[in-house]
């Protein structure tokens, strides 16, 4: 199969995207599909007549990830026209592979603009559609559908730029459109709040104030409807933020999460409630709080495209159900490409 891994761009996220691609584009090579990697950004500036067939480590320059988000200026720099989000050549290989793999992480590639543009050239890719996936990365948006369809969320408030909000102390200040934890803040005094909110304005129009549950916490994911085994995640200091997500060493986490029965039960229909009630399709991730004091349960957010780096929570679960990466990799195409069955 012709499969281009698509990474990189220009969000908070593009580290994580191109280790991810790096990842997925290995393991489609190795499995004998005639896979490249792209940046949907940077493009490909050579000839791309039998491009699928020459002979090019596409992963050779891609770096790991660093501690902080990375330089999005420095990117747009080595680009003459940084306006247009699709590099050279992307769409024309990309009409010419039989799925793109979506390894892009963040607002460049979840909130649906790519699946939109995607939809229009005919060209396929895995994941969810253009819809749900712009549900799922507007927080604000997400936690109106959890609620109407009775799915516990923490809860919150809406800002935009100008608007004055007095919260009850702790509360988590976090972008609306934001992943990996860029732009998330705990913060437990008015000085501190008023710090968040204008750090997370630098990253995006709209801001969500929610409530502070503290206690553990623990993400499910779901491929083709069916959840797989809850992760319990901790982190050795702090909260879940980008440096915990992404070094390695700065979190424990345990597949499966070592709870009882029911409370597995109760995280993993959870997942499956959230899943549907954004209308996602194929596969995604979503992550849980466990109140320390009652038990209850609340989802904080889905995941449309979660992370595919060694590090990564889906690969943890598939391999804990005897899934190795691969096969992974080519059971999300599979169900992907359930989409366009009846098309």
């Amino acid at each position: 199969m012709k499969v281009v891994v698509l990474c990189g761009g220009i969000s908070t996220e593009r580290d994580v995207s191109l280790v991810s691609g790096t990842q997925v584009y290995k393991a489609l090579k190795g499995k004998g599909h005639q896979a490249i990697m792209l940046d949907v950004f940077l493009g490909y500036e050579g000839d791309i007549d039998d491009i699928f067939e020459k002979d090019i480590d596409w992963a050779e320059r891609t770096a790991g990830i660093s501690e902080s988000a990375p330089d999005i200026d420095a990117v747009k720099a080595l680009r003459k026209n940084p306006g247009v989000l699709f590099g050279e050549n992307v769409m024309e290989i990309c009409r010419m592979a039989d799925i793109v793999f979506m390894g892009l992480h963040g607002d460049c590639g979840e909130n649906g603009k790519i699946q939109a543009a995607f939809d229009l050239n005919d060209i396929k890719y895995t994941g969810t559609d253009y819809i749900s996936s712009a549900m799922a990365m507007d927080k604000s948006i997400s936690k109106r559908a959890f609620e109407m369809e009775g799915v516990k969320t923490p809860k919150s408030v809406t800002l935009k730029a100008g608007m004055k909000y007095d919260p009850t102390f702790p509360c988590v200040v976090k972008v609306c459109s934001g992943g990996s934890s860029v732009g998330v803040y705990i913060t437990h005094t008015k000085e501190e709040y008023d710090l968040a909110i204008k750090e997370a304005f630098t990253y995006d129009t709209k801001v969500l104030v929610e409530q502070y549950i503290k206690g553990r916490e623990f993400t499910d994911g779901v491929i083709d409807g069916k959840p797989l085994p809850v992760v319990e995640i901790a982190p050795k200091q702090g909260f879940y933020d980008y440096k915990n997500k992404y070094q390695a060493g700065s979190t424990i986490e345990t597949c499966p999460a070592v709870i009882s029965e029911e409370q597995t039960k109760a995280i993993q229909d959870l997942a499956l409630k959230a899943y549907n009630a954004l209308g996602i399709l194929a596969y995604a991730r979503m992550d849980f709080v466990m109140d320390e004091k009652t038990g209850e349960i609340y989802c904080l957010e889905a995941n449309t495209l979660p992370g595919m780096t060694p590090t990564s929570l889906i690969p943890q679960e598939a391999a804990a159900i005897g899934v190795a990466f691969p096969e992974l990799c080519e059971w999300i195409i599979e169900v992907s490409l359930k989409k366009y069955e009846n098309n």
